[in-house]
């Protein structure tokens, strides 16, 4: 990120002050607007903000989101004569207190709580999701009617809801510009054909995703199948699923977004905030058993990457990543996550009977654990198998093309982002990716930019190949990719089926994946909520196969 860019994210000063600003500032050359075009700065907030630091810690206990039971049953066209089970998920505004000392804060939520119910899914047993948008007519949240998709004439709320890291048809995926206003609905199906995996759900309406996931809508999707199950994970109440954002709240209690000091054109390119919520609430605490537990993490903060650790050098054992089990488990001090992406992981408290155990970030505490005195034990668990599922790697000479995508940005003559870019495409250009159903493929993610971006890819799984340094001047002088070193494969925990992948400033990003699935229109974009919003986000289609 260039150092005028980090200014422009937090140049409020104290008052969007945070321990965790990431890796220092560097510059790189990025495309340039038209001359005389210049991006706005940050506005001061409107309101006073409150300062994490003074509230009280552990005094909240952390919500467990309860798991959706199906409210009827209904046929759908892909199975005849077979009735499936249907949920029905409202969305809509509601109040709750994010911290004990803090007022109520008006958020949107699924079934009216944030985070939303946890869908659980078997492998091979589809079912339906009604998503009904019973919100309010206004937005909670400025929106910026200058960008693509979010025009004046378009409702101001509007919702449509993906499940991120499901394989399913394109009619049920949330095509962006599918979005509907408040008082319709949508039934979705879902196959749920695919290995065990975290998955979790949020809205995707074109041109304010980063305002209504940032307002709450959002929520963990478990799939399971049966041969996890026989690997004797921890279940029920020893798994927890762990939903990490961060957001401003003001001291009125009320989220507060970032906004440009242009009213027209509020759009800010990241959005940071300085509290961290865990399931939505701000330092809680959890009480446990002195037993192994298994802890679903899934970062869904708008722009925040997490380095997560346990105090006391309490290690992780890593068993998943986004698209299920890795191959074996991985003992690890620290985990660290880019927005969208999940860690499944296992904690033994063991031995630490009448103690607690944080998890953290570098310069704060996230939740803390209260590990019971006398509680139960495992005795007679089942050690953890040193293979835990088969991962085989896909074959190179398999992909029948490669494709060399740009991960890029517009900027200002001062180097402040104006807008970002997949392969130089505006979102409306013609399609340019578009494989066959079940051919592999192999997409190159040049990144011209000095950011880190998650790059998701919706319907399909894949493998990291490796990262590689370029040349930079050599692209941009002659479009010629020039590697300047080796390909530095993907590490362990890595190494397993991904959905989302950081791709690095300075290096081409290389992934394999086979297109299974049904045709139609999907979408790839960057996780990072506020490019994706404007521009970092192309359709694909997939072509049935010949």
């Amino acid at each position: 990120m260039k150092s005028s860019r980090r200014r422009f994210l937090l140049g409020a000063g104290s008052l969007l002050a945070y321990p965790l600003l990431g890796d220092a500032p560097r510059a790189s050359p990025a495309m340039s607007m038209p001359e005389g075009r210049m991006a706005p700065q940050l506005a001061e907030p409107s309101k006073p903000l409150v300062n994490p630091a003074t509230l009280a810690r552990f005094v909240d206990a952390l919500p467990i989101p309860p798991v959706a039971r199906a409210d009827t049953h209904r046929t759908h066209p892909a199975y005849p004569g077979r009735q499936l089970p249907c949920y029905r998920m409202d969305m809509r505004a509601f109040a709750t207190r994010l911290h004990r000392d803090l007022p109520p804060t008006t958020l949107w939520g699924y079934q009216g709580s944030f985070p939303g119910p946890t869908l659980e899914a078997m492998r091979g047993e589809p079912f339906l999701v009604e998503w009904a948008n019973a919100l309010p007519s206004r937005h909670l949240l400025p929106v910026d009617h200058t960008i693509h998709g979010a025009e004046k004439h378009q409702p101001e709320v509007r919702t449509i809801t993906h499940v991120h890291g499901a394989r399913v048809p394109a009619d049920s995926d949330g095509w962006p510009e599918d979005a509907y206003p408040p008082g319709r609905s949508l039934l979705c199906h879902y196959p749920n054909a695919q290995d065990a995996a975290t998955l979790w759900y949020h809205d995707h309406a074109m041109g304010i995703t980063r305002l209504n996931i940032y307002a709450g809508l959002l929520g963990a999707y478990l799939l399971r199948d049966p041969e996890e199950r026989s690997l004797g994970l921890p279940a029920g109440a020893l798994e927890l699923p762990l939903i990490l954002c961060d957001r401003l709240i003001a001291r009125d209690g009320q989220l507060y977004y970032p906004v440009s000091d242009d009213p027209a054109a509020p759009w800010v390119s990241e959005a940071y905030g300085n509290a961290t919520l865990c399931n939505g609430k701000l330092y809680p605490y959890v009480e446990v058993e002195p037993r192994r537990y298994r802890l679903r993490l899934i970062n869904a903060a708008n722009a925040r990457h997490f380095e997560l650790s346990l105090s006391s050098r309490r290690p992780f054992l890593q068993i998943g990543s986004d698209q299920g089990l890795l191959s074996a488990p991985l003992e690890r001090m620290r985990v660290e996550l880019y927005p969208a992406e999940r860690a499944d992981v296992l904690v033994d408290f063991a031995g630490l009977d009448g103690q607690s155990v944080e998890l953290r970030q570098p310069g704060e505490p996230i939740l803390q654990f209260r590990v019971r005195n006398g509680g139960r034990r495992d005795a007679g668990a089942p050690p953890i198998p040193s293979t835990l599922r088969k991962v085989p790697r896909i074959d190179l000479a398999n992909a029948v093309r490669e494709r060399i995508l740009t991960v890029g940005e517009m900027d200002d003559a001062n180097g402040n982002a104006m807008m970002m870019t997949l392969g130089g495409h505006h979102w409306s250009d013609p399609i340019t990716e578009d494989p066959m159903q079940d051919s592999t493929e192999i997409w190159s993610l040049v990144n011209l930019t000095g950011d880190a971006h998650p790059i998701h890819l919706h319907l399909v799984r894949f493998q990291i190949i490796e990262r590689r340094p370029f040349d930079l001047f050599a692209w941009n002088e002659r479009k010629e990719l020039k590697y300047t070193g080796p390909g530095q494969p993907p590490p362990p925990h890595e190494a397993g089926w991904k959905d989302t992948v950081r791709a690095d400033p300075d290096m081409v990003t290389r992934i394999i994946m086979r297109f299974e699935g049904e045709p139609g229109k999907y979408v790839w974009h960057c996780h990072l909520l506020e490019h994706e919003d404007n521009e970092m986000m192309r359709p694909f289609k997939l072509l049935p196969r010949a």
